[in-house]
């Protein structure tokens, strides 16, 4: 790929996260010769690790883009889809880390079709000739095969670490392959992945001899694990500092683990509702007050209140508790626990806390910085169950460090919101959720505008917001003359007109993602963004106004955007019928073209 001038360099600079400019065609065409070797120049751009700031560095001339192309080692790029595997791999020849985004966020509500694409194994295939060297590979939503992970296996004999998060396509046989044949493996991490549980006794494939894991996550798989294989692989790993197990994983093995491994400083604990009696309670105690080096506590399903007295002793640096497993009710369970926890930093917790519980988060954790509140019944329509602004409030009194919030709740106020930001001004991601759709202000019945006018007014840091509740075109247009730094904002059942969607287009000078979803915003909204679009990431519209007229006229406007139509029901889609609804929407930048890979039911205009 070729820009020749200043205007399509800038407009390039954040296609592809870190992959800005193809050649050395797109640099200034400086003739002054380098100030000093290039060996210093590639030295000094190998400590900048930013992504962003590289991709700067990389525009100031051809020394400077020749210097940070040699010594890049690690490539992230946030959609599979903006540039090629050969663009990358001609563009960074010493790549040993890659990261890829895959599919769009709402696949993580099952809004995405299924067979959509990101598959990865196309990449590898690539990436086995062009890094062979490869040691690092991190993929969030992408389409995983056992296969695929075979290959990497046998195909990188120096790789050493595998994060899958929210990825889909493979089972417990591909990490076998990858135990098997990883013989320099450091980190196993795979979260939330909608994997295939074949109970293979995979944890048995690691080598006798194997002993250089630092993290094992495997907290989603839904069976048992051989213990046996489990105990003789943590007991070999001296230099294990995370482990993260499943819920099949009893409390007396926790307490073995534990006890071949106090180093751990993350630990997501298996099931802490156990037969154990009140006279091995002491036992475990003693156990967990070794961990002393523990910042990170998560998982403990099916927590009671007698087992979590054992924890105790192992909290007294967490800076991380992630209660969103457990089933923690009312504010004096939580508040003990929290008692022992003084340096928190981050706490999620379930709904079912109460606004007592988040009294207790306020009154014991003054440092916290970040607060996630997750429903614990989704589907339960109950206006009185959960948490409600009464809790917000009490968090933010408490905790004037708190910064990034997402708060799902039944009800919200105007006069709670604006509360909560004043006590805590400096909020760079806010994301309330009110989940009954169209909820106002349940105590005037009016739109929630002004409370969200009062976030983007005050916060002036904020980079991140997700919006809720009955709203009209106002909270837009707060949005688009306010909200100057955000760069990504999430929309459901919300909005009056089109007129809210070119509010924020024309007025959020940094905004990089846009999704909307259930909202009134039709073709007027969706044209409005032809000048923004080029320095957005993408753009995702579902079950609104749009048609496939207007994704035709925005496609022929902007060439160089990719416009993917996706039917409801997954049907062949053709471009002959112009008034035809436009289920869902995806537009983003590539410097690949259109996809070679879209299954029938997606239509590239």
């Amino acid at each position: 790929m070729r820009f020749d001038s200043v205007m399509d360099r800038k407009r390039s600079k954040d296609c592809v996260s870190s992959i800005e400019s193809s050649d050395s065609n797109s640099v200034s065409d400086s003739t002054r010769s380098a100030p000093f070797p290039d060996e210093v120049l590639e030295r000094v751009l190998s400590l900048v690790k930013s992504h962003k700031d590289r991709s700067s560095v990389s525009l100031v001339c051809k020394d400077w883009y020749n210097a940070e192309r040699w010594s890049r080692t690690h490539v992230f790029i946030g959609n599979c889809y903006s540039v090629s595997p050969e663009i990358v791999v001609r563009r960074f020849p010493k790549i040993r880390s890659v990261t890829i985004k895959g599919k769009p966020r709402f696949s993580d509500f099952n809004l995405v079709p299924k067979n959509w694409g990101a598959e990865i194994h196309p990449w590898l295939v690539l990436f086995a000739s062009a890094y062979p060297f490869l040691e690092e590979l991190r993929l969030k939503r992408m389409t995983v095969t056992d296969t695929s992970l075979e290959f990497i296996g046998t195909n990188f004999p120096n790789f050493k670490a595998l994060s899958l998060f929210s990825c889909d396509g493979f089972s417990t046989e591909g990490l076998a392959s990858i135990a098997k044949h990883c013989k320099n493996l450091t980190e196993l991490d795979i979260p939330e992945n909608g994997m295939e549980d074949l109970k293979g006794a995979w944890l048995s494939c690691f080598p006798e001899n194997f002993a250089s894991l630092e993290v094992l996550n495997f907290a989603s798989l839904h069976s048992d694990v051989c213990f046996n294989d489990l105990e003789k692989l943590v007991g070999r790993c001296k230099s294990l500092k995370v482990l993260k197990v499943n819920s099949h994983v009893s409390l007396d093995q926790l307490k073995r683990l534990l006890d071949l491994a106090p180093q751990l400083t993350e630990l997501g604990t298996g099931s802490l509702l156990q037969e154990s009696t009140i006279h091995q309670l002491p036992e475990l105690e003693r156990t967990f007050a070794k961990c002393t080096n523990l910042h990170t506590l998560s998982c403990l399903w099916e927590a009671s209140p007698v087992f979590l007295q054992v924890l105790y002793p192992a909290c007294w640096n967490l800076t991380f508790l992630n209660l969103s497993y457990a089933t923690v009710r009312g504010g004096e369970e939580l508040a003990k626990f929290l008692a022992h926890c003084p340096r928190l930093k981050r706490l999620w917790l379930l709904d079912s806390v109460g606004d007592v519980g988040l009294e207790a988060v306020g009154s014991h954790c003054p440092l916290l910085e970040e607060l996630r509140v997750f429903p614990a019944e989704p589907f339960e329509d109950n206006q009185f169950h959960g948490v409600t602004e009464s809790g917000f409030v009490s968090v933010s009194r408490g905790c004037p460090k708190l910064h990034y919030v997402l708060y799902f709740c039944q009800r919200m106020t105007n006069a709670a919101v604006s509360t909560v930001v004043k006590n805590c001004p400096n909020f760079t991601h806010f994301r309330l959720c009110i989940m009954n759709p169209h909820q106002p202000d349940h105590v005037t019945n009016k739109p929630m505008d002004e409370a969200f006018g009062a976030v983007v007014k005050t916060c002036k840091s904020l980079v991140r917001l997700s919006v809720s509740g009955l709203l009209t075109d106002r909270t837009f247009e707060y949005i688009g003359k306010y909200a100057k730094n955000l760069e990504t904002l999430s929309v459901a059942f919300a909005g009056s007109s089109d007129w809210g969607m070119k509010y924020v287009l024309s007025g959020c000078p940094r905004l990089r993602k846009l999704e909307i979803r259930d909202s009134p915003f039709g073709n007027a909204a969706l044209l409005s963004g032809l000048e923004k679009y080029e320095s957005m990431r993408s753009l995702w519209m579902s079950a609104c106004n749009v048609t496939m007229k207007g994704c035709k006229l925005l496609a022929s406007e902007m060439p160089r955007l990719n416009v993917e139509v996706m039917k409801e029901d997954e049907r062949e889609l053709s471009k002959s019928d112009d008034g035809d609804q436009a289920d869902k929407v995806y537009v983003y930048r590539s410097v690949a073209g259109r996809r070679s890979d879209a299954p029938p039911f997606v239509l590239t205009l």
